[in-house]
């Protein structure tokens, strides 16, 4: 059963693929209940996966493969929090490494051009710093990053 609220996310026909992926690369994500059509549709025939339940990170969704014409875009990403180095390092390589592209400033796409915000929590504390100094250097130096390197962010954040 869906969630009283749920994040719909439109697919080309690859609706199962992309949740198939984000639940072996996310913690606490998982593929649910796969509902193929009951009759021919725009995009599809009888019998092809329509939607497809899933988690990511906690997060109820559903991928709906409604065809082309409604690209994924900047306006809707999914930011997470990583623990370090290594945790960002992992998940930024795991979507640009399946067909993604990095853009700037921890963003990126993965290869059904949904943006991911991979945000170390170090970075979060940095560019909030009370001390406005100390925030604008930390901001300073993320703006020059595709990646984060919290070591650089931390070392900005020391002056």
């Amino acid at each position: 059963m869906v969630s009283k609220n749920t994040i719909c996310l439109w697919y080309d026909g690859t609706a199962l693929d992309a949740a198939t992926f984000y639940a072996k690369t996310f913690p606490d994500s998982a593929v649910g209940a796969v509902h193929r059509a009951p009759g021919d549709y725009p995009a599809g025939k009888q019998g092809d996966v329509l939607m497809v339940e899933f988690t990511v990170m906690g997060i109820p969704c559903v991928g709906m493969n409604g065809g082309p014409g409604t690209p994924h875009t900047h306006a809707f990403s999914f930011q997470v929090a990583t623990d370090d180095q290594a945790e960002t390092d992992r998940l930024w390589n795991a979507i640009i490494g399946h067909g993604g592209q990095a853009s700037e400033c921890g963003w990126c796409k993965d290869k059904w051009g949904l943006s991911w915000q991979i945000t170390p929590r170090a970075l979060m504390a940095a560019v909030t710093d009370p001390d406005p100094a100390v925030a604008k250097r930390a901001f300073e130096a993320m703006m020059t990053m595709t990646k984060i390197d919290i070591a650089a962010i931390e070392a900005a954040r020391r002056g």
